[in-house]
């Protein structure tokens, strides 16, 4: 009984097994080294740039960065990033909510009058990949 329910379980929990990848994030771009970048990779238009489901932070250097998240599931995401310079840990903004810091989302999206959309910055991880971003000025 025990070798049936054993074999069970494990047939079971093949189905909802998920694979899990390597997203590797190459930003380009800074205007300096001083500081660091922030790095939020997002789940779902209703978290986008609210709610971050993986965060991480790096050096600059030569005027870009690299990051590297691992074990991250298959699915639809969107990042955003920006040049914490000052480190503070927040993007520092003047008039109109207007950055003062460098900043940039998954495929190089820019907002109107605002903040881009999630429908521009989405990508699908469904293996291994590598994105490459540039930092708005």
């Amino acid at each position: 009984m025990k070798y049936i329910l054993t074999t069970l379980a494990i047939f079971v929990s093949s189905f909802t097994y998920s694979q899990s990848y390597k997203l590797t994030v190459n930003i380009a771009n800074f205007k300096n080294n001083q500081g660091k970048v922030m790095v939020a990779v997002y789940t779902g238009k209703d978290n986008f740039l609210k709610k971050a489901t993986f965060r991480k932070s790096t050096t600059i250097n030569t005027n870009a960065a690299k990051i590297v998240f691992e074990g991250i599931p298959d699915g639809e995401y969107a990042i955003s990033l920006f040049h914490d310079e000052n480190n503070n840990n927040k993007l520092d903004t003047g008039w109109f909510g207007i950055p003062k810091e460098g900043y940039g989302c998954s495929n190089d999206a820019k907002g109107m009058m605002g903040p881009p959309k999630y429908e521009d910055a989405k990508f699908q991880l469904t293996n291994d990949r590598t994105l490459n971003i540039k930092i708005n000025p």
